[in-house]
């Protein structure tokens, strides 16, 4: 049997892209197309998530000659009007996944920003104040609308490939670097019970810019951290990590 040909996903995070951006990342984003078959972008995808920014980073997209898969971070979020930075962002190669999944190149992708929590037996608990039982229950949602998301790919079929795409973090190990003291604020296990219970391919967030490219969860998943700020600091010149599979 011939050998199927490896699907190339490039991979970024924490871009910030500003009002004042106006292009400076359509040559980034040329060449990026001639290095992958498709772009994942995870998360804070603007600097304040102000509709301005997003419609420079969606004119700055219209040079991706591929299909870009996103979703969004907590920037994109501060100024409360995420439904509008996703409307403006959305387009027929544009996908900003909220708790949704799309199939490209026979594979599957699922997607939300996430949230915190903490990791293991730091985990923040769903006790006290029912401020720190909304927060906590903000994390459990996520990962509950990922694991909805996971299954309507698995319905579609048995057999396909699954890649996750977080801005928070699913596991401690690609936060490392960052201050011990606010793990709370980058990720939760949470999100880790939905990627081994659907067996997904890859994980990959971004939130921690100081934190670690690689890691795994409990069952051997690959994560990857691929915050731009990360990247760099790694010698990423473009600054986005190249995964490789087959369909």
């Amino acid at each position: 049997m011939a050998r199927k040909n490896k699907v190339r996903i490039a991979a970024m995070a924490d871009i910030h892209v500003r009002h004042t951006d106006q292009g400076l990342w359509k040559a980034h984003f040329e060449m990026l197309s001639t290095q992958a078959d498709v772009l994942l972008i995870c998360g804070d995808l603007t600097d304040t998530g102000r509709a301005d920014e997003a419609r420079v980073l969606a004119d700055e997209l219209e040079a991706c000659s591929i299909p870009v898969i996103g979703v969004l971070g907590n920037h994109d979020c501060e100024s409360g009007i995420q439904d509008e930075v996703i409307d403006i962002l959305n387009k027929e190669q544009v996908h900003i996944l909220d708790g949704e999944s799309v199939i490209i190149h026979d594979i599957g992708f699922a997607g939300v920003k996430g949230f915190g929590g903490g990791f293991g037996q730091h985990m923040l608990p769903m006790w006290g104040e029912q401020m720190n039982k909304d927060y906590i229950q903000v994390s459990v949602n996520e990962a509950m609308r990922l694991d909805r998301a996971l299954v309507r790919l698995e319905s579609k079929s048995s057999g396909l490939k699954k890649i996750v795409l977080l801005h928070y973090s699913p596991i401690p190990e690609t936060v490392k670097g960052e201050p011990e003291q606010i793990f709370p604020f980058l990720g939760s296990s949470h999100l880790a019970e939905p990627l081994e219970h659907r067996q997904v391919t890859a994980v990959f967030h971004g939130h921690a810019h100081l934190g670690t490219l690689e890691g795994a969860t409990a069952g051997g998943i690959p994560v990857y951290n691929v915050s731009q700020a990360l990247l760099l600091k790694e010698g990423f010149s473009p600054p986005f990590y190249l995964f490789e599979t087959e369909p």
